[in-house]
């Protein structure tokens, strides 16, 4: 299990300037996602209805283990 000080993080800045794209699972009356690479490998995942509660940031493995669970149905949207 990965410790908290192990996990990824980006700046605000980075954040703040990432290309985002709104998941094509999002609807109009389901909740919104978005989803961001930002350079080093990292994937960064934020609320578009909340985006000043900042994103959740993966690196390559768990965004690929997050993929692969939502894909398989083990984490239901």
């Amino acid at each position: 299990m990965m410790s908290p000080t192990s996990a990824p993080t980006a700046s605000l800045r980075e954040i703040g300037s990432a290309a985002w794209h709104k998941s094509t699972f999002s609807g109009a009356s389901n909740g919104c996602v978005e989803h961001a690479k930002l350079t080093g490998d990292r994937r960064a995942v934020r609320d578009t209805k909340h985006r000043e509660f900042g994103a959740i940031v993966f690196d390559s493995p768990s965004w690929d283990a997050f993929i692969s669970s939502v894909n398989s149905g083990v984490l239901p949207l």
